[in-house]
């Protein structure tokens, strides 16, 4: 999840018309890298290439993401963009606890608004927050999310409210900034 404020998560996630006719590769370089520079192993787009292709081929878990990655072929490594190791150069699948660290400090409002739906054409949409089941860890507690959908159920825009405040204030103070 972010771990910054709603308001700077928001501000660092590109726009969805800047992105408009790029592939899905190429909308994930616009993201910034939530990761500090040292210990990175494996690229950030890799990663979430890797992470999106075993969801696409019918992974539902983390574990799932993590058993495709380790037994996909050289070829798809290669595609996504998997890391060279060694002389022989075999590319090394990122493990499936490096693929849930990456995608759980990704931006998630920096995700929804590259692949979410443009709300210019929607009759309506309609804004809740929950808590993100599985993400507290013991004494922190659970991420709490604000989501934004069109009638249609395409998911506009989504956000962390931050620990210190609720949902209410957050959509207002994000309102405020349109």
């Amino acid at each position: 999840m972010c771990r910054q404020s709603a308001t700077v998560c928001l501000v660092k996630s590109p726009a969805l018309e800047d992105v408009a006719g790029l592939s899905l590769a190429e909308r994930l370089w616009a993201l910034p890298d939530p990761r500090r520079r040292r210990g990175v192993r494996h690229p950030f787009v890799a990663v979430l290439l890797v992470a999106a292709s075993a969801v696409v081929a019918g992974a539902r878990s983390y574990a799932a993401i993590g058993q495709w990655s380790t037994s996909a072929p050289q070829q798809a490594l290669a595609r996504l963009g998997a890391r060279v190791a060694g002389v022989l150069g075999v590319r090394v699948a990122p493990s499936a606890a490096t693929i849930r660290r990456i995608v759980n400090l990704v931006c998630p409002g920096g995700l929804a608004d590259l692949t979410g739906a443009d709300p210019g054409g929607a009759d309506s949409v309609s804004v809740d927050g929950k808590a993100a089941r599985g993400s507290r860890l013991g004494q922190t507690p659970a991420a709490h999310l604000l989501a934004a959908m069109t009638g249609d159920g395409w998911t506009v825009t989504q956000l962390r409210v931050p620990d210190r405040t609720n949902e209410i204030t957050c959509f207002a103070g994000r309102c405020s900034v349109c």
